[in-house]
């Protein structure tokens, strides 16, 4: 009998992984162990949960044992992985032994909490996977006043959602801007303007040193600078940490995610990783369009077919409504010896910027509001040299 294809987790790549297998091989067998329901919901869904006042339930497009029935796989639903083992391959979970043909680490990642002190410091939210959305959404929706410590991607779509819903909102990062790793200041100086504009408060340059439990379950969020903010919940959205442990006790290659080559295979044989817990070239790419390239690429080495993931330029369409950007590229120095000389187009209607190299060639650009019908021009532009 063929052993399986078998994938530990259930998220976005996981799913778009037997998508595409399955698309070119409707009997291969296919196993996947997940530690929660293995419902299929789109992720990006929960930074715009608020508004839309949906609650977790709303966001599962198709239940876990519905999604196996369809493609054909056999979910292990609520059964975490324990060991790995690549010699003899097999995996052990809730105590039983499984066999694998291939094996694909589809762990993704976990959403980091700065260290701080403070009796409240172990009620802090994260709203990084459905289950903890469910676990929150009672509490946010409660809530009046909510703390948000991160000012990245997900941090400001978040804030801009909760502001959107009629809540007051309180953003400390300790970089100078908003979206510091994505946007030029003066993108990143307007964004925060219109979101000041909506209520929202910045502490940017600063970081929450204390939490502290106050009457009526609110919470006294303590700076460093020694601003205090007295709100009802606190969300951390302050980067993600590739889950890694599992490969790494299994003495596979890992820095800041599970180590890939240009195949996704790991250090170990027949073992390969996808999506947020995978470091490719370097970096971890924790983006929808990467997950979705490399399960394409990743099903047909599987099936027999090795081939090696091409990324392209790709485009991030940040999710504020107040204040539409979408960019791509390098827009950001990549160190501090760099400089980035830029095209600035501006009018009422929104912004273009764009860098090019001396020779002319685009290498990035960031468009907003109106003018986001250009990104896709910019985007085939960006992707033609």
């Amino acid at each position: 009998m063929e052993k399986p294809i078998t994938i530990i987790g259930s998220g976005f790549a996981a799913y778009q992984l037997v998508k595409a297998i399955r698309r070119q091989d409707k009997h291969v067998p296919i196993r996947v162990f997940t530690s929660d329901e293995g419902h299929d919901y789109n992720k990006p869904d929960l930074s715009h949960a608020s508004s839309n006042q949906q609650t977790a339930n709303d966001l599962i497009r198709m239940s876990g044992t519905d999604f196996a029935a369809e493609h054909q796989v056999e979910l292990y639903a609520h059964s975490t992985v324990e060991v790995v083992e690549t010699k003899h391959k097999y995996i052990v979970a809730g105590g039983q032994c499984y066999d694998y043909g291939k094996l694909v680490f589809a762990t993704g990642a976990r959403a980091f909490i700065p260290p701080m002190s403070g009796d409240a410091s172990g009620q802090v939210v994260t709203l990084n996977s459905l289950a903890e959305y469910r676990a929150a959404q009672d509490i946010l929706q409660r809530a009046r006043h909510i703390a948000v410590i991160g000012a990245g991607l997900i941090g400001t779509e978040l804030a801009m959602d909760f502001a959107c819903s009629g809540k007051t909102v309180s953003v400390v990062d300790p970089c100078q801007t908003l979206m510091a790793n994505q946007l030029p200041d003066y993108i990143a100086m307007k964004l925060e303007r219109v979101m000041v504009t909506q209520g929202t408060r910045f502490f940017l340059a600063d970081t929450v040193e204390r939490l502290s439990t106050l009457p009526g379950s609110r919470v006294a969020v303590e700076l460093a600078s020694g601003r205090e903010i007295e709100v009802d919940v606190v969300v951390s959205a302050a980067g993600l940490k590739p889950n890694i442990q599992i490969a790494k006790n299994a003495g596979m290659s890992v820095n800041k995610g599970i180590v890939v080559d240009t195949q996704l295979q790991t250090s170990a044989p027949d073992v390969y990783a996808i999506g947020d817990c995978a470091e490719i070239n370097g970096k971890v790419l924790a983006y929808l369009q990467p997950a979705l390239l490399s399960a394409n690429a990743l099903a047909k080495t599987l099936l027999g077919q090795p081939t090696s993931l091409v990324l392209p330029a790709m485009m991030v369409k940040v999710k504020t409504p107040a204040f539409p950007i979408q960019f791509a590229g390098q827009n950001i120095p990549e160190d501090s010896t760099e400089a980035l000389s830029w095209q600035i187009d501006v009018n009422q209607a929104g912004s273009t910027l764009k860098t090019r190299e001396q020779s002319g060639q685009l290498t990035g650009y960031v468009v907003t509001q109106q003018h986001l019908p250009s990104a896709f021009p910019l985007l085939k532009e960006l992707n033609s040299k």
